[in-house]
């Protein structure tokens, strides 16, 4: 049991050991050009902050407090490389799909269009990354004491489900292949939490963590809880998360089980990952529609369109992903192919797939070229984003849209 504990693909440099205190800063600085397709305004040419990783800025330390144990810290703030700030917002702006922009799709009278529109543009507002200006810290930043039976870790943290959907994708998140940017508005898998607690244990080549967080200023309502385990080998590896919480008011919201493996096969390896995700509450500021909107349309018909904007981010749904990952010498190449399945009568089908090539000047310098094609179907309306933000919606439902992006990348 000489080393019980370990993070995942994405939280595993926090571990390094050390038999003495120490403290390092790290990160990323990943900045490109790209061009993306299907916007109301047509094609957008940019420039861009995380095309394959999201830029960071990180510190974290460790001290031997002997006999097997050991403190450690991990603060990891989000930087936007080409303006210096640390918010992002898509390029469709406050725009929202069709299915929560227009009156007819959400089951309500044209009359009610206006109030339609301006509910929805508040939502829309709400779309980005990291849009609290408070949220300096908004990667992460969480303290732990490793002992000789696992660790225990309390702060800003990955979700269980979410690293193993990270583990599993082909891209591990890197660019606008990656798997989750099909599921992005709304997210099908809380990313990070706030609050949380986490235990977690490695024996060999098997890890696990169980976690679980408190809802913000509330004991009884807003909890998340979460688990993981992943088994891995030199030949091939498993895992399966879960990840569940609670709205505002208590009643069981976004729920997301993701199952992963990864095997090699001839010079590379080939990943898959299937989520089933659910949230038949969902909760946030969909639940103070009804009062914003009351002195406008009054209390029956206000309680109407929250209804129904509750109805439209209702999710149900299957996340599948395959991919094949090939490195050879300096030159590594993914292919990937990610869908978003709905199962609900809306329908809001998103699929993509597309290639991407990275090329390493050093070990901690390369250079990145993705292809990404995403296909909509019937309400589907995504658009492709990055590793370091969203895509946002296409001009019109079914409207599909291509990214074409290159970039270079410095750890540090």
């Amino acid at each position: 049991m000489k080393k019980i504990f370990a993070f995942t693909a994405l939280a595993s440099a926090a571990l390094a050991c050390s038999a003495q205190s120490s403290v390092t800063a790290y990160g990323i600085l990943d900045v490109g050009v790209s061009q993306v397709s299907g916007y109301k305004g047509g094609s957008v040419k940019m420039l861009s902050s995380g095309i394959m990783d999201g830029t960071r800025l990180g510190f974290r330390g460790t001290e031997d407090l002997g006999g097997g144990w050991r403190a450690l810290f991990t603060a990891e703030a989000r930087i936007e490389a080409d303006t210096g700030g640390s918010s992002n917002r898509p390029q469709s702006g406050s725009q929202t799909p069709d299915r929560v922009s227009q009156a007819a799709l959400l089951g309500l009278p044209g009359a009610l269009q206006p109030v339609v529109t301006a509910v929805s543009g508040n939502i829309g507002n709400g779309i980005g990354v990291n849009l609290d200006p408070n949220a300096f810290w908004d990667r992460q930043i969480y303290v732990g004491l490793v002992t000789p039976v696992g660790a225990i870790l309390a702060g800003r943290q990955y979700t269980p489900a979410y690293e193993i959907s990270a583990t599993f994708d082909t891209l591990q998140t890197q660019s606008s292949l990656a798997a989750g940017q099909v599921g992005a508005i709304p997210s099908t898998i809380d990313i990070r939490v706030s609050n949380s607690l986490a235990y977690r244990i490695q024996l060999g080549g098997f890890s696990a963590v169980l976690m679980a967080a408190a809802g913000e200023g509330s004991a009884t309502t807003g909890h998340m809880l979460g688990a993981n385990a992943i088994y891995k080998t030199p030949a091939f590896s498993v895992g399966l998360g879960y990840n569940t919480r609670e709205n505002q008011r208590g009643a069981k919201s976004l729920t997301s089980t993701v199952l992963g493996a990864t095997v090699n096969v001839g010079p590379g390896s080939v990943s898959a990952l299937f989520g089933q995700v659910k949230d038949d509450n969902p909760g946030g500021g969909l639940l103070g529609i009804a009062a914003s909107v009351t002195p406008s349309v009054g209390a029956a018909t206000a309680a109407l369109v929250q209804a129904a904007f509750v109805n439209a981010f209702k999710q149900d749904a299957r996340l599948m992903h395959v991919g094949y990952k090939l490195v050879s010498g300096v030159n590594t190449f993914y292919v990937a192919y990610s869908k978003l399945d709905d199962k609900r009568a809306i329908n809001a089908d998103t699929s993509s797939y597309g290639v991407a090539y990275s090329y390493a000047l050093s070990k901690r310098t390369d250079i990145n070229a993705v292809a990404t094609r995403f296909v909509n179907n019937n309400m589907g309306q995504a658009a492709p984003g990055a590793a370091g933000y969203l895509g946002g919606v296409t001009a019109k439902a079914g409207d599909d849209s291509t990214s074409l992006a290159l970039g270079i990348r410095h750890r540090f």
